[in-house]
C-alpha cells in the first residue's frame, strides 16, 4: 500500500508539471465548450474501473494461493 501511494504522488506531480504547459489548441477549444470536463470524467472512470478490477482480481488470487 505504500508503494501504490508513493506511485500515486508521483504521477499526480507528473500531470501538474504537465499542466502548466500552454498552447495545445486542441485543449483550449474544449475547454472553451466545456467538453474537456467530459473527457477528463470519462478517463478518470475507465482508470478507476481499471483499478477496482486489478484489486478485486489480486484479492481472488491471494485468496487462491492460501487454499492451496
Amino acid at each position: 500500500m505504500k508503494k501504490f501511494i508513493i506511485a500515486l504522488i508521483l504521477v499526480l506531480n507528473t500531470v501538474q508539471l504537465f499542466a502548466r504547459e500552454t498552447g495545445v489548441e486542441m485543449a483550449e477549444v474544449m475547454r472553451s465548450n466545456g467538453k474537456i470536463y467530459v473527457v477528463v470524467a470519462c478517463v478518470v472512470i475507465i482508470l478507476l474501473g481499471l483499478l477496482v478490477y486489478l484489486f478485486s482480481l489480486d484479492k481472488r488470487l491471494k485468496k487462491i494461493e492460501k487454499k492451496s
